[in-house]
């Protein structure tokens, strides 16, 4: 039996300290909701509408853990479909009721556990893909768009995941040879990424530049790119994310 000292003033302090994050937080959504309905009212409809997982990460990240599942895959595979079949209706149902009821255009996906490396090509299209890709159609169906952000390498995914109307997906790349993504999905699906954080983080002005330079002439033929960062920075320096704002303003034109 553990036992929790909550008398302590030590423990207290640390209670009181979840409660005025908890307290800052909600503030945080409250003007976040105001900033969304008042862009609504203005004509403006919230890009992110909902936020999805794909059935085996929902498993893989909170209910069987990452050793539990990999265990899963070998032990017991007919019970971990019969397990991702549930997942996948409960997280089709809960994902158009999340962007119905924010009004939203798109469903954002981390992809987690689909990566290069993380499992076999046969592993990815038994136990990853299909589930996913039946949440994805179910959401373009009720008119909803999906950005699907590859997080790692996707490029031995890449010739099996175009399968999708056009103009309904989105795929945001972290370490994946943009090259590649653009003649394989480039005709039918949105591209965006994959300038590094590293690169945000350790890099000079110039060296953005040439890297979202690169990125444009590449990717940005015929349209259908979105110059993004590969993840999310939280400490870059501001001279690196004004060059990539540059590079935008400056390369990311079209002209006839």
């Amino acid at each position: 039996m553990n036992f929790i000292p909550y008398t302590m003033p030590e423990v207290q302090n640390s209670l009181k300290a979840l409660i005025n994050v908890g307290n800052e937080l909600m503030k945080y959504m409250q003007v976040t909701a105001e900033f969304g309905r008042r862009s609504l009212e203005a004509g403006f409809p919230a890009a992110r509408g909902a936020f999805a997982k794909a059935p085996f990460d929902v498993i893989g990240d909170t209910l069987r853990g990452t050793q539990g599942i990999i265990s899963d895959m070998f032990r017991r595979p007919d019970k971990l479909l019969e397990a991702i079949d549930v997942m996948t209706k409960l997280m089709i149902e809960s994902v158009i009721t999340s962007a119905n009821a924010s009004k939203g255009l798109n469903a954002m996906f981390p992809l987690h556990k689909g990566a290069d490396g993380w499992m076999s090509e046969k592993q990815f299209n038994t136990f990853y893909w299909p589930s996913l890709k039946k949440v994805i159609n179910a959401l373009i169906e009720e008119g909803i768009l999906v950005t699907l952000f590859a997080e790692g390498s996707y490029e031995t995914r890449l010739e099996s995941v175009n399968e999708f109307p056009k103009g309904t997906v989105t795929w945001l790349f972290d370490k994946t040879d943009m090259a590649k993504a653009k003649k394989v999905l480039g005709g039918n699906c949105c591209i965006a990424g994959n300038v590094p954080t590293s690169l945000m983080l350790t890099g000079t002005p110039k060296s953005i530049k040439d890297y979202c330079r690169k990125l444009i002439e590449t990717c940005g033929k015929g349209g259908g790119y979105i110059l993004a960062g590969g993840a999310q920075v939280d400490n870059g320096k501001p001279e690196n994310i004004r060059a990539m704002l540059d590079a935008a303003k400056e390369y990311g034109v079209y002209t006839k």
